[in-house]
């Protein structure tokens, strides 16, 4: 049985309206999505930005009366909203297809070093073997497909090789999905604290380390004011934005023990200079970035 469509360009300010609208007429499914490759980055907390310009999208399995319904929404928009026109609302027919299983065939087992796999749950690990991280992709970012999560799992991968992971401590600033602090205790670690400003991401983290049993006491999950400033750590990470970590810089490069390796991403190539300056500042020796994509990761060590 095809669908019917509807989907409209709005302001953040005129979504949720728009949503309801949708809804009302028996909208079985609403997408937001961002119409011009704008991200939103560091939402504040308990937020859910929108996009400058939104496609906002309303899914229908019935195809009947869609003028009707049309006329219906702009009726009620004008009642309601009368200083600004109503969004011009398209419709198309989509043909029937199985879209959870074409989402979930997007995702597929990810190499990550030498050692470390993610793997989506609904996978057979490819290595039965090899350290496997199971993962849904979820609300938070990091689902090891953005090449700054893969550079951050690829190096926490080569200190597990190196025996510079096993039985330590580690720290993960603005942890996202949980997969960095998850992976350093598969390869490991003894310990991760983890903090994030969001909620969804602390929840994400909680649901994933579960997923992959990991014990309650082995991560501990934090927002960033309620992590203690006296403890340091011999392995931190942090894959967040540019901006953030030269602002953080000395709170996060704080917390790096005498002799303790860190690794910062969420870096584009043309903002690695303004971070590695911030982070030589606080004492770390840095060492030569890695990029793809145009994306950067920076590693350093604190001096014993």
């Amino acid at each position: 049985m095809p669908w019917l469509q509807l989907k409209a360009h709005v302001a953040p300010e005129q979504a949720e309206f728009l949503e309801e609208l949708l809804l009302e007429e028996g909208a079985t499914a609403i997408g937001l999505q961002d119409a011009h490759d704008d991200p939103v980055f560091e939402p504040e907390r308990g937020t859910t930005p929108l996009w400058q310009d939104t496609i906002l999208t309303g899914l229908y399995d019935d195809l009947e009366g869609v003028d009707d319904m049309l006329a219906r929404i702009e009726a009620a928009w004008s009642e309601q909203m009368a200083s600004e026109p109503c969004p011009t609302i398209e419709y198309e027919l989509l043909a029937d297809r199985d879209w959870e299983r074409e989402w979930m065939d997007d995702f597929t087992p990810l190499r990550m070093g030498q050692r470390l796999w993610i793997v989506p749950s609904w996978h057979e690990p490819p290595e039965a073997d090899a350290v496997n991280l199971i993962l849904d992709p979820g609300l938070a970012f990091g689902t090891g497909t953005h090449p700054t999560t893969a550079l951050c799992l690829e190096w926490l991968d080569e200190l597990a090789v190196a025996g510079h992971l096993a039985q330590q401590p580690v720290l993960d600033v603005g942890c996202g999905s949980g997969i960095l602090a998850i992976a350093a205790l598969k390869l490991g670690a003894h310990h991760a604290d983890a903090t994030d400003i969001d909620p969804q991401a602390l929840q994400a983290s909680r649901d994933n380390a579960e997923r992959n049993s990991i014990a309650e006491q082995q991560l501990s999950l934090y927002y960033p004011e309620q992590l203690s400033d006296d403890v340091r750590y011999p392995v931190v990470t942090a894959n967040i934005l540019a901006g953030p970590l030269v602002e953080l810089a000395p709170m996060i490069a704080g917390h790096l023990a005498p002799g303790g390796r860190i690794a910062l991403s969420g870096i584009l190539a043309n903002q690695a200079d303004d971070v590695q300056q911030a982070y030589t500042a606080q004492g770390i020796i840095m060492h030569e970035p890695i990029i793809r994509e145009g994306w950067v990761r920076l590693s350093g060590q604190r001096p014993d």
